[in-house]
């Protein structure tokens, strides 16, 4: 009786250790407690990234089974799984059938050279601020979208079905306008998402909109044409790309409204470059009246040049349809995957009246013969098995949330401030209320603290309030909210 009895007890007790035990792997000593509520895939994706980065997981180490490292962990198969899907989309891991999934060699990097006040080489203008090493600050340049998110797994599906179903004679110097396959996948989609009205036909494919604006700007040129009008404040790698093709920038105000169209109409220039769905950097969107007033004055101008960039990303407000198709043959319509996918793709397109379009062609052909077929073949791939958007409602949702977290840490910590441009976008503009306040020793100060920013003075051809324009995309809501506390710091608005 007294063994049974202390049995029981001993059981109990036993019982009651094993309870008491905390989950966790041997593996990296992984500790799931420590994982924030609600964010155990966000946890063990950052955990398994940062021991690859500093060789804590060399090339070659296998990671272990989804379902034994689950059951280490205490947590969902589902987690696991989904931790190494996107390690494997960004291109850290990778698996193959009865192999496991292991750690991949990473390309070797050149040194990265110290940050400079002025690392551009003399005569080309300063775009962004000096960078900082890596792992020291953070870096809000706008117009960044976040390069991790690359859909890795996607585009190595399509492009593995790309090549092995196109033939050869596919891979020689192809249609300088675009390849017909990309050029017939972008037509219906502009036509559902923007509502463009185009054929195939009417599309030029290009290296970014970098390169539409060079060929038009060489085109306008050839017509005798010296001067464009841009928005002020505006895109200054907008302003800076006509600018280099002899085309002298003038300056037209933007308010709460876009563009003051007035302003343009005084301004007797025969072109302007503007962004109506998204004004850069302020974030407005070119008002109903505007728009008309807009199209009025380019029935009687030469041609406006209409820039697409982030269009794909909106939040708080309905999509606002491209300007393209209310004056088809008055306005050249620009946009690209810079912001959707990656800068390094150098995919975009143009759209640019009929009558342009022969002239357009001849200037790409001369400048490249062409580009590159095999991107555009996956693109169009993407475009039509419906993966391209699948990846953007992804992003929309996950910038839409990183927004969230840098705008709550600016409203908080800088009370006094306006932030203007949330509702859509990769980025923020903050005006602050100080007139004397120097924007750009600002952005230095912080620099020096450790965050990269542009100050919106940068971005103006004539004086006007100071303040930062921020970009959000490219990091994490934590890093956001700290990176908005040290904003708050320095300034001491």
């Amino acid at each position: 009786m007294l063994a049974a009895a202390w049995s029981d007890n001993q059981h109990q007790r036993l019982a009651y250790q094993v309870d008491q035990i905390t989950p966790g792997a041997d593996f990296l000593l992984l500790d799931p407690a420590t994982a924030p509520p609600r964010g155990l895939t966000g946890w063990l994706v950052d955990a398994l990234r940062s021991a690859i980065a500093d060789g804590g997981l060399a090339p070659g180490a296998r990671l272990p089974a989804t379902r034994m490292l689950a059951t280490d962990l205490a947590v969902s198969r589902g987690v696991v799984v989904e931790a190494y899907r996107r390690l494997t989309d960004e291109g850290l891991v990778g698996g193959r059938s009865g192999g496991g999934t292991t750690v991949l060699a990473r390309p070797a990097r050149p040194p990265r050279p110290r940050p400079r006040r002025n690392p551009e080489p003399a005569g080309f203008p300063q775009l962004t601020r000096p960078r900082l090493p890596v792992g020291e600050g953070i870096d809000l340049t706008p117009g960044v979208p976040d390069l991790s998110a690359f859909p890795r797994a996607a585009w190595l599906r399509a492009e593995r079905a790309v090549l092995a179903e196109v033939p050869p004679d596919e891979l020689g110097y192809g249609d300088p306008r675009g390849h017909p396959w990309l050029r017939s996948a972008l037509a219906p989609w502009l036509a559902r998402t923007r509502g463009l009205r185009v054929s195939p036909d009417d599309i030029l494919v290009v290296s970014g909109v970098a390169q539409a604006f060079a060929l038009i700007a060489q085109n306008l040129r050839r017509e005798g044409m010296d001067a464009i009008a841009v928005e002020d404040p505006g895109s200054r790698g907008a302003v800076h790309e006509f600018e280099y093709w002899g085309l002298r920038p003038v300056p037209v105000p933007v308010d709460e409204q876009g563009m003051q169209v007035g302003a343009l109409a005084a301004s007797a220039a025969r072109a302007v470059f503007l962004t109506p769905a998204h004004q850069f950097p302020t974030g407005v969107v070119l008002a109903p009246q505007r728009r008309r007033e807009l199209l009025t004055w380019a029935a009687e101008a030469s041609l406006v040049i209409e820039d697409d960039y982030d269009a794909e990303y909106r939040y708080d407000r309905a999509p606002v349809p491209a300007l393209h198709a209310a004056a088809p043959d008055r306005i050249a319509y620009a946009g690209s995957t810079s912001k959707s996918l990656a800068p390094a793709l150098r995919l975009g397109w143009l759209v640019p009246p009929r009558r342009r379009y022969p002239d357009l062609v001849a200037a790409k052909h001369a400048s490249d013969l062409g580009s590159p077929t095999v991107p555009q073949l996956v693109l169009a791939r993407l475009l039509e098995n419906g993966e391209y958007d699948r990846h953007i409602r992804l992003m929309r949702a996950r910038h839409r949330a990183r927004r969230d977290a840098l705008l709550g840490a600016l409203t908080t910590g800088l009370p006094a401030a306006s932030v203007q441009g949330v509702a859509a976008g990769l980025h923020l503009v903050v005006t602050l209320p100080d007139a004397d306040v120097d924007d750009v020793a600002l952005a230095d100060e912080l620099h020096d603290a450790g965050v990269v920013c542009l100050p919106l003075s940068w971005h103006r051809r004539r004086p006007g309030p100071a303040g930062l324009v921020l970009g959000y995309a490219a990091h994490t809501p934590d890093q956001l909210r700290a990176a908005g506390a040290t904003i708050a710091r320095v300034a001491q608005l």
